[in-house]
Order: structure tokens, then C-alpha cells, then sequence
């Protein structure tokens, strides 16, 4: 954490925003299906439900196509931004967003790529242990994209806060000299800045053994940054517009935030137990070993898949 700015209105009508947040309806008039981020009015990410128990998620969905990088900002985002409220950024970028109240959070974070399903991912990872597997599927949650891992500590025994960074298109689509461009200024000794949009969402089992906070951020700017900071293993400031209206957190839960990011990294499972497993696990397992089950079997499952 290098710095927080203080609370704020941004943004623009949504009629006239490129990035809200949405909730799709069920047909004939029917409840709440999904959460979304939309972009240009098309759904961009499904993002963890209302539902209260429902386990954390983002997912990319097949019309996620566009960046939003603002091509004015370009100059001034190559370095490195020392303030929230440096050079008109946060006010530049509020064009993009629907009105509402923004926490800015300046970071410095050191980005990790995850590829699903392979080593470092949550949704395979601490999600299974938590939760185990999707009951109807049969199989973890499952992001469709890459993404970066930057933080993640303790709220205490139990509870777990994890710091995702999530590309609005996959590195794959990066263009390499600009990649290669930022590796060398990272270097050299720049540190640029990246800008997202941030929901932070609290889930809870039904089983009252612990929360998954995600504190996702949805890149507006910084694509080829992010990259380059992973392949460099090089830090890279991140301005984090906080949407405290579209988050499934409270207020008491957002007002934390500050101080949980300031902790010390600490991987799940360091200095106390966090065994939580979903109701139909509990019920079948009976002492409770249902999620790891889940997992090394899962795991098993994405073994013979690639032929090993």
C-alpha cells in the first residue's frame, strides 16, 4: 500500500459510461440470474453473486474484447505516480464509469502470472479447500482467462483476503514490443502505473468457518505493464478505483481495507487451520475431509487430461 485517497463520487451517467455493473434477469420476468461488468453495453465478466454463500468468482465471457486505456493518460501513466490525485488520472478515468462512491487505493504490487488450472490458481487451489467442488458440474470454478496474483493475508484463523489483478483481454493479445519496451524501462529502474476498476467481495460458506474477501482489480489501463512486471519479476504501481456501491462488501468491510492491505503477505493455511467445506461436502463426508478429497481428485482429473 503506498497510499489512500479519501472516498469520492466519480463517474458519468451510465447511459453515457463505457464500464457498468449489471444484473441479469432470469426469463419471463424472473429473479436475478447473474452479476456482470459490462463494457460498451455488452457483458464483459460474471462476478460472484448475491446470494450471500456463494463462492468468489470472475469470469471473462466471449464478448470481453476492449481495453479502455485513454490515450492521453499514456505519457503520464509510464512513470511512476507517487499520489492518487497526481496529474488529473483518477478524474480522467472517472469518464469511463458509472456514478457512484470510489475509494482510490495506490499499490505497489508484484504481479504473477496464473494460467487456470495450473499451479498458483485459486479456483483450484484455496476455493476447492474452502468450498470443494461445484456440486452440479462436478468441477471447480472456472475463470476463462489468465490473471495475476499480487497479495494476499490473514484476517484472522479462519478468514483469508485474496488481491487479484484481471485483464479485460488475455496477455495473449499484448503486443510484444510493447511488452519488451516495458521490461527494459522496469530495468532500468521505472516503475509505471497501471489503473483498474476494484470490487471487493466478502463470500461466506454457509458454514460459518470463514470468509474469501477478493479484492478484484479489472484492469483499465496497464495490459502490456502487467505483463512485463510478471516476465521481469519487477513491481508495478496499481491506481485502484474501489467501487463501494457494486461491491458485496458492508461499509464496516471496505473501511478495513486499508489496514488489511498493509499487512504482512500470508498464505492461506500459515499460523492457524482454515478447513471449510461446503453443506453437501459435510453432509457426505461426515469428518470433514470432503474438500481435499475434492481437490486431489480434481487435480488427478487436470493430470490425466494433459497426459501425464
Amino acid at each position: 500500500m503506498i497510499k489512500t485517497g479519501d472516498p469520492r463520487g466519480l463517474g458519468v451517467p451510465a447511459s453515457e459510461a463505457r464500464l457498468n455493473f449489471d444484473t441479469e434477469l432470469q426469463e419471463l420476468g424472473g429473479g436475478p440470474r447473474r452479476r456482470l461488468l459490462m463494457v460498451d453495453d455488452e457483458p464483459a465478466f460474471e462476478l460472484s453473486f448475491y446470494c450471500g454463500t456463494c463462492p468468489l468468482l470472475f469470469r471473462r465471457l466471449e464478448t470481453a474484447r476492449e481495453k479502455l486505456s485513454l490515450e492521453g493518460m499514456q505519457e503520464r501513466l509510464t512513470g511512476t505516480l507517487a499520489d492518487p490525485d497526481d496529474g488529473g488520472v483518477i478524474d480522467a478515468f472517472g469518464t469511463l464509469l458509472p456514478e457512484g462512491e470510489y475509494l482510490p487505493l495506490l499499490l505497489e504490487v508484484e504481479p504473477r502470472l496464473v494460467i487456470p488450472g495450473r499451479e498458483g490458481d485459486y479456483f483450484t487451489g484455496e476455493q476447492v479447500t474452502t468450498w470443494g467442488i461445484d456440486q452440479f458440474w462436478g468441477l471447480p470454478e472456472y475463470p476463462h482467462t489468465p490473471y495475476y496474483r499480487t497479495f494476499e493475508t490473514a484476517l484472522d484463523a479462519d478468514a483469508h483476503l485474496y488481491e487479484f489483478v484481471v485483464p479485460m483481454v488475455p496477455p495473449t493479445w499484448n503486443e510484444r514490443e510493447r511488452v519488451e519496451e516495458y521490461v527494459a524501462l522496469m530495468e532500468q529502474g521505472t516503475v509505471p502505473t497501471a489503473v483498474a476498476i476494484s470490487t471487493l467481495d466478502v463470500c461466506q460458506p454457509a458454514i460459518d468457518r470463514g470468509d474469501d474477501w477478493g479484492l478484484t482489480h479489472f484492469l483499465l489501463d496497464g495490459h502490456h505493464k502487467l505483463e512485463a512486471a510478471a516476465t521481469a519479476g519487477r513491481p508495478v504501481r496499481l491506481l485502484s478505483l474501489l467501487t463501494l456501491s457494486e461491491s458485496l462488501a458492508g461499509a464496516e468491510d471496505t473501511a478495513r481495507l486499508p489496514a488489511l492491505r498493509t499487512q504482512s503477505r500470508t498464505p492461506a493455511g500459515s499460523g492457524g487451520s482454515r478447513r471449510c467445506v461446503t453443506p453437501a461436502a459435510e453432509q457426505r463426508a461426515g469428518d470433514g475431509d470432503e474438500a481435499g478429497e475434492d481437490r486431489s481428485h480434481w487435480l488427478s482429473i487436470v493430470a490425466v487430461s494433459r497426459g501425464a
